[in-house]
C-alpha cells in the first residue's frame, strides 16, 4: 500500500475505494516518475511498428493515435514494469459484445487488458478492464464513450531459474484511478497474444480490432532489476 501511496498520491487513493469520482492523477498529464519511458506523447509514432517490422502508420491528429492498419507494438521490450495508457472509445450505439469499441492493450505482447466498451454492465472477464479470458474487474469502472479514459498497470512478468518456469505472470490494474485487479495471476497467454518465449522481454503492444479507438499519453517505468 505505500508504493501505491508514493506513485499515486492521497487523491488517488481515495478514488481507490471508490469513495469519490475524482479525476485519475495522470489522465492527460505529463508522466510524473522520474524514470517513465516516453512511448507515446502524441508527436509520432517512432517507438512502435507493426508486428511485421514495417512502420506503423495508425492515424495521427491533436495529440492522440487512432486505430488502423493492424496491431502495433512497442521497438522495446520489457518485464515486470508499470505502464500509463490512455483511450478513447467512439460511440457505437447500434453494435453489441465484442464489436462495440473493441481494442486491448498487452503486456509482453502476451497479456491482454481489453479494451471495449462496457459502461453500465455487470463487468465480465471479457469486458473492459478484464484480463481477457482470466478476471473480471473487480468493479466496473467505465466511463460512457467518447470520454478519456485510463488504465495504469503494475505487472510481473513469469518467473524462470535454470530454465524452468517458477512462477505466472501477475498484474494489478487501476482503470480510471480505481482499483480493479489486485496481484491477479495470470496462468498463460491471453487470447491473440503475439507468442514468443515466455522468458524473455516482451513489448507492449495495441490490438487492431477493426474499430477508431483512439490512445494518447503511453508511458511506461522500466522496473526489471536487471534492466535487460
Amino acid at each position: 500500500m505505500k508504493g501505491l501511496v508514493v506513485v499515486f498520491g492521497l487523491a488517488a487513493m481515495v478514488t481507490l475505494w471508490g469513495r469519490v469520482a475524482a479525476e485519475p492523477l495522470f489522465l492527460g498529464a505529463e508522466p510524473t516518475p522520474r524514470d517513465s519511458i516516453i512511448l507515446f506523447d502524441g508527436k509520432g509514432l517512432s517507438e512502435w511498428t507493426l508486428l511485421d517490422g514495417k512502420p506503423a502508420d495508425w492515424k495521427l491528429e491533436n495529440d492522440y493515435m487512432e486505430v488502423r492498419g493492424g496491431n502495433i507494438r512497442t521497438k522495446r521490450e520489457f518485464t515486470d514494469c508499470q505502464l500509463h495508457v490512455e483511450f478513447r472509445l467512439p460511440s457505437m450505439p447500434s453494435a453489441s459484445g465484442q464489436g462495440k469499441a473493441n481494442s486491448g492493450v498487452y503486456l509482453q505482447g502476451r497479456y491482454e487488458v481489453q479494451v471495449l466498451d462496457s459502461y453500465g454492465l455487470k463487468s465480465q472477464s471479457n469486458d473492459c478492464g478484464g484480463i481477457y479470458g482470466v478476471a473480471a474487474p473487480m468493479v466496473n469502472a467505465c466511463r460512457p464513450p467518447e470520454q478519456w479514459q485510463s488504465y495504469d498497470i503494475f505487472f510481473h512478468a513469469p518467473r524462470f531459474k535454470d530454465g524452468k518456469q517458477t512462477g505466472n505472470a501477475r498484474m494489478s490494474v487501476l482503470q480510471n484511478g480505481v482499483w480493479i485487479h489486485d496481484n491477479v495471476e495470470i496462468p498463460g497467454e491471453t487470447t491473440a497474444s503475439a507468442g514468443g518465449d515466455l522468458a524473455s522481454p516482451g513489448p507492449i503492444m495495441l490490438q487492431d480490432h477493426g474499430n477508431p479507438i483512439r490512445y494518447r499519453n503511453i508511458w511506461i517505468r522500466d522496473l526489471a532489476a536487471d534492466k535487460h
